[in-house]
């Protein structure tokens, strides 16, 4: 009975945070503006526009994802083999923007990457032709990059602590390569890890519209653009929640694929 009463604030933060919402998200998404059932509001996803779109969000949140990985596992592994001071060091440096505002950081982006930027200012200075980043979906991978390289990082950094160091100097006594070692050894039990990482990195890559609207311009829309603008600029809740469920199974279908990599929960940083 004492256990229920602590866990009671839970159950009412999630009935409030969770439940409802997913329950309003449902009855709008399977009715029209009048309140009758109907399937257009998902089935909406296959028109050109927002077909497009969807194909769009998956591709860069892919690269996006791929991206942090290939940078997480090599600071990750530089973080395993350092120091307490050094990596603790480290550790502080590489999230220290976190603790800026995620939309601040995001514009900070938009000042660098711009025509007349710092970027472009640099290039100048060294004679070097200026690059028309902003408002291409590079600018935005980058942003997705930038903001969500730490939710790789630290699962990856947490599963690799764990590996005992007794493990890796057997495979060097044994006469195994540092690539033996990192392709047999290294990787696989990382696996954890790396499945928490993508997950954290590919969701909200997918459901991202604020580095789209920002780095983007405007001018290239993703599945979260769309949504947003229906609950907002369109007032049309309905076609909002119907494309929102069907981004939900792509949700669901990549946690559930990455869960059954990471079953004993190891890959958790929290």
């Amino acid at each position: 009975m004492y256990k229920k009463i602590l866990a009671a604030p839970f159950y009412f933060w999630i009935v409030c945070g969770t439940v409802i919402p997913l329950v309003m998200i449902m009855y709008y998404g399977f009715t029209d503006r009048t309140g009758r059932l109907t399937m257009n509001n998902v089935l909406a996803i296959f028109q050109p526009v927002h077909a497009q779109a969807l194909g769009l969000a998956l591709l860069l949140a892919f690269i996006s994802t791929l991206i942090c990985f290939l940078l997480a596992f090599p600071l990750a592994m530089i973080l395993k083999g350092s120091s307490w001071g050094r990596k603790g060091f480290i550790v502080f440096i590489f999230v220290l923007p976190m603790w800026m505002n995620f939309l601040l950081r995001t514009m900070a982006w938009q000042v660098i990457l711009e025509k007349g930027g710092i970027f472009n200012t640099m290039l100048q200075t060294m004679h070097l032709p200026s690059l028309n980043i902003i408002n291409t979906p590079a600018a935005i991978v980058l942003g997705m990059v930038y903001d969500f390289l730490p939710f790789m990082v630290l699962p990856i950094y947490n599963t690799l602590m764990k590996i005992e160091p007794s493990v890796i100097e057997a495979a060097y006594d044994l006469g195994a390569t540092k690539g033996k070692v990192l392709k047999d050894i290294l990787l696989p039990l990382s696996v954890p890890g790396i499945a928490s990482g993508i997950t954290m990195v590919f969701v909200p890559s997918l459901t991202t519209f604020v580095i789209s609207n920002i780095l983007g311009g405007g001018k290239i829309y993703l599945i979260g653009n769309i949504i947003e603008q229906e609950f907002t600029t369109s007032a049309n809740w309905n076609l909002g929640s119907g494309l929102s469920l069907v981004m939900m199974v792509f949700i669901v279908i990549s946690m559930g694929a990455m869960s059954r990599l990471d079953k004993s929960g190891e890959g958790n940083f929290i």
